[in-house]
């Protein structure tokens, strides 16, 4: 699946659910459901995001030509929203990634329904997965 039908499949499970009470419990399910788990060997000061509240890792290594993404949290939220993008990121090409336009986050009501400093966490992920791409692409 492209990155876009990801990020639609996301939207449409959000749309189903009008409280947000439901839709914390759906990225919470998320981090329960976390595909590939991050090895505690991971979990590291090298592989910490800065300017996350709480403690996030995320990981990259190339398979085959593909990103294959890892990520965990501290805190059960937020390891929802790592597992919400790696979901949507994960096993696509450094190409695909870098000049993916992630816009399921505002769609889903993500980024208003967070505090400035979760949102800001996001955008620090972000960042940081885009860089590992920008850095492949470069290999």
């Amino acid at each position: 699946m492209t990155i876009n039908e990801l990020q639609e499949e996301i939207i449409g499970e959000f749309e189903m659910l009008d409280d947000w009470t439901d839709r914390y419990e759906l990225i919470i399910d998320a981090a329960k459901g976390l595909k590939k788990q991050l090895p505690e060997a991971d979990r590291n000061d090298q592989n910490l995001i800065d300017g996350c509240q709480s403690k996030v890792w995320i990981t990259a290594h190339m398979v085959d030509g593909r990103m294959q993404l890892r990520g965990d949290s501290d805190a059960l939220l937020v390891k929802g929203i790592v597992a919400l993008l790696l979901s949507v990121l994960d096993d696509h090409t450094p190409e695909e990634i870098a000049k993916a336009d992630l816009y399921f986050i505002d769609k889903i009501g993500l980024r208003e329904h967070l505090s400035p400093t979760r949102s800001n966490g996001i955008a620090a992920m972000l960042k940081q997965i885009h860089l590992f791409a920008l850095a492949y692409q470069a290999k």
